[in-house]
């Protein structure tokens, strides 16, 4: 499974405005807790994500999303409604 989505590019973004080391942004860390995010720091994560990846992350969207695996998986979701394509499935393809 190939996407344009680089996993690495997102945690050297979040790094950069959350001004921590992008080694540190793993999908089971949380934005508050692990990464110490204020409100501040996420509306500014919220700009570059729209500018980053063209799509539109409102406020409250962001609101509901703990760890950096819910970011994720929205840019995703989206990616793939943008390109026309249905999300793909996490990890229940079939072996």
């Amino acid at each position: 499974m190939s996407t344009d989505l680089d996993f690495r590019q997102l945690q050297e973004l979040a790094a950069e405005i959350l001004g921590t080391d992008p080694e540190k942004v793993q999908l089971d860390v949380s934005f508050a807790r692990d990464l110490a995010a204020d409100s501040l720091d996420l509306v500014e994560l919220i700009m570059a994500i729209e500018e980053t990846y063209g799509v539109k992350l409102p406020e409250e969207e962001l609101a509901r999303m703990h760890q950096i695996k819910d970011l994720w998986a929205y840019l995703q979701a989206h990616e793939a409604s943008a390109s026309g394509e249905p999300p793909a499935a996490s990890a229940s393809a079939a072996s």
